[in-house]
């Protein structure tokens, strides 16, 4: 499910931060963006690679946006920009280094952690997860925007997160306390089932707002996720360069991958990744859209969408779960990453039907991409 960005506000930094934070006056902001050679932003030098379209939009949109108006307006302080450098993946733990536009060096944790009161990251890869544990240790409120485009700015993030919060509440209560939910795949004329069990947990929600600390958001936000507590099964992945696996699922891990089409090589290389460091192929989330948004062509506005669903694997401390960085043979490893299933992102794989166990009953949440009855009923109360 989509719509044009026409349909939405126009985008507002004064709005977002308002809203998101509810901050109080004199607290203060950082800027925090990612760069191959962090020394790139003296001088804001990294403004002349037309490849830096994320950490552009960091500079032109947050940055400049704040500086011209917004602290005023809320009374906030500092709006620092900062950057560290590119981490390679998807949650990695950054590097220590920071470099300000000055071009001095200066320690993430010892500098910047300890004296901001809300610290934003525009990044290439997320940073949620270790900007969360270094949230926890400091106590400040943040928020993570990954892979940011105009399409994101004008949709994702031009939404009023009240009623993202609400909705996303709606889904939330009527999927806690489930037991475990089923996935049916088609991939190749073939049918495969994940099932993943999940104790009876309170269903979490990303929902937008991070008004109480220390937290993290991640934006844009707008869905309903449990970690799982095991799974059994197979699914089908598509990688990144475009071959097809299937993942053959057992206490919950994925314990190897079946090619299916593409390059033989990406899904061997993947099975000497799961034998060196079994922990990469632990399911550490479950998730599904809550919002009405266009497709961006990045996964963190694309998996807000209703009716899509994603798994992820890895890291999952973030999450509640009990993951961390030590657990993986290679600190490169401990990557949380998302495998989203949409119309857009997965048009090879089709999801004909996803189920919740919950109180005895069987509720149908998704059917072939479009939220189910069940779901359909919990946002209209």
């Amino acid at each position: 499910m989509s719509t044009e960005t026409s349909t939405f506000p126009p985008f507002s930094l004064s709005r977002l931060l308002k809203t998101v934070f509810a901050p109080v006056g004199g607290e203060r902001v950082a800027f925090l963006i990612d760069l191959e050679d962090p020394h790139a932003i003296k001088g804001f030098r990294f403004l002349q690679d037309r490849g830096l379209t994320v950490q552009k939009h960091a500079h032109d949109v947050f940055y400049q946006g704040f500086r011209q108006g917004v602290a005023e307006e809320l009374g906030l302080k500092g709006g620092d920009l900062f950057a560290y450098k590119i981490t390679g993946g998807s949650n990695l733990d950054l590097s220590d280094l920071a470099v300000d536009p000055e071009g001095k060096e200066l320690s993430l944790e010892k500098d910047v952690y300890p004296n901001y009161d809300l610290i934003l990251c525009i990044s290439t890869y997320s940073a949620t997860a270790p900007l969360t544990a270094h949230a926890k240790r400091h106590g400040f409120r943040g928020a993570t925007l990954h892979g940011l485009n105009d399409i994101i700015i004008n949709s994702g993030l031009a939404v009023d997160y009240e009623e993202v919060s609400r909705q996303a509440e709606k889904l939330r209560a009527g999927m806690s306390r489930a037991e475990a939910v089923e996935i049916d795949f088609e991939a190749g004329g073939e049918s495969h089932t994940l099932r993943l069990e999940l104790g009876g947990q309170e269903a979490q929600k990303s929902h937008g707002l991070c008004r109480a600390g220390p937290d993290v958001a991640n934006l844009p936000a707008g869905e309903v996720y449990y970690v799982p507590m095991g799974a059994e099964g197979a699914f089908p992945m598509k990688y990144n360069e475009g071959s097809l696996g299937l993942m053959k699922v057992t206490g919950g891990r994925i314990q190897e991958a079946e090619f299916l089409s593409g390059n033989r090589k990406t899904i061997e290389e993947h099975n000497r990744k799961l034998k060196s460091d079994p922990v990469t192929g632990e399911l550490g989330e479950l998730g599904f859209g809550t919002q009405i948004l266009p497709v961006s062509g990045q996964d963190i506005q694309d998996e807000k969408v209703l009716g899509t669903l994603h798994v992820a694997t890895g890291r999952s401390d973030h999450l509640g779960g009990h993951l961390t960085p030590e657990l993986f043979s290679e600190s490169s490893h401990a990557t949380h990453d998302d495998i989203l299933y949409s119309p857009s992102k997965t048009p090879e794989i089709g999801v004909t039907q996803a189920r919740m166990y919950r109180d005895g009953a069987v509720e149908v949440l998704i059917e072939n991409f479009e939220p189910a009855a069940y779901m359909r009923r919990l946002l209209e109360e």
